[in-house]
């Protein structure tokens, strides 16, 4: 009796010892919750330093959109947010700015994130030269935030104070001063109206201009980059000078009116994409990340923003980056507006991208 005692003894203390193992195993096994928080985690980790120590996500989400209607905006940003997009880009002439903020604020009432987990980036106008403080101040109050991540000169343009028309006509052009644009830029900066300034479609002339005077150095410089507008040379100097460059148009801007499909029905781009089981679009996309820039992409589209987002999991190798540099180059937005013989600085696209076309 007492031999059978002890046998049944050890057989319930294994088992209970079993069953702590299975409940502490059970426990320690990730909830579906937890996987999607850490998936999150992960995509909106992936960020560049910029060169005044403020972290910048590289994957970013831009809001223009030729209908520009409010509701279309604030719900794109909403999922963009619950996949993990963390940068957000808009600009005043875009008129994105009021649902963007709206988008944001209820995201950070509901608990979703908070202030410090998103960045935010926004232009100055030309027609604002005159005073970017103020237009910054606007730009805030039509975000319902304190602050913007990134305040950039949209253009190196200056138009009359008023003129929202983003193509303009001869008589709207204004005498530029690129050193009193900078200059107030600066302030906006030390007012903590923003965390970083920046410019935008600049080029590797205009850039050393801007250096030759400015008591802050812009952290990144955003422009049209993406396989077939590589930007080799403009790259190469803002690496010099420790500024980032940001791809607007990675994929071509193929939505937008003024855009192509050239990039993405590349057949170089496609046969990487086969290659890797993954899209042209996030071929594309993992090609800029891979020379050290942060990509803007623009869709509303449920399916492609999870598909561009889904291009920080990529990898291209040197091959494939070979393939890349065999394509012919051919620069989207040209800017053709901003020249004429009469009242703009430039009178030809040579003269505006200082022959970098």
């Amino acid at each position: 009796m007492t031999a059978v005692y002890i046998n049944l003894w050890e057989v319930k203390a294994t088992s209970c010892i079993v069953l702590v193992l299975e409940v502490l195993t059970e426990r320690r096994k990730p909830t579906e919750r937890a996987k999607q928080k850490e998936k999150m985690r992960n995509i909106y980790m992936r960020q560049v330093r910029l060169n005044n120590g403020v972290w910048m996500p590289v994957v970013g989400l831009g809001t223009y959109s030729s209908e520009n209607d409010s509701e279309t905006t604030q719900q794109a940003v909403r999922m963009a947010l619950q996949m993990g997009y963390r940068h957000f880009d808009t600009a005043k002439i875009y008129g994105s700015e009021p649902a963007l903020g709206n988008a944001l604020r209820s995201a950070i009432s509901d608990g979703m994130i908070q202030r410090e987990d998103v960045f935010v980036t926004s232009k100055l106008w030309s027609s604002d030269h005159h005073d970017p403080v103020s237009a910054l101040e606007e730009t805030l109050q039509k975000l319902g935030l304190e602050y913007v991540d990134l305040y950039l000169v949209h253009w190196p343009v200056k138009l009359k104070p008023g003129v929202l028309n983003p193509v303009p006509g001869e008589e709207d052009f204004d005498i530029l001063d690129l050193q009193s644009t900078w200059l107030g830029m600066e302030k906006c900066l030390a007012m903590g109206l923003c965390r970083c300034i920046g410019v935008s479609n600049f080029s590797s002339r205009k850039v050393q201009q801007l250096l030759d005077f400015a008591t802050v150095p812009p952290a990144v410089n955003q422009v049209e980059m993406h396989p077939m507008w590589r930007q080799r040379k403009l790259r190469e100097v803002c690496r010099k000078h420790n500024i980032h460059v940001s791809a607007y148009s990675p994929l071509g801007a193929p939505g937008n009116c003024w855009g192509s499909t050239a990039v993405v029905d590349h057949p170089i781009l496609k046969s990487v994409a086969l290659k890797h089981k993954a899209t042209p679009a996030q071929v594309a996309l993992a090609w800029g990340m891979s020379k050290g820039s942060s990509v803007i992409v623009k869709s509303f589209n449920q399916r492609r923003m999870k598909e561009n987002i889904g291009a920080l999991h990529l990898a291209l190798d040197d091959s494939d980056t070979l393939k890349i540099q065999k394509m012919e180059e051919w620069k989207i937005m040209r800017g053709d507006f901003f020249t004429n013989e009469t009242t703009s600085p430039y009178r030809t696209i040579q003269d505006l991208w200082d022959d970098e076309i």
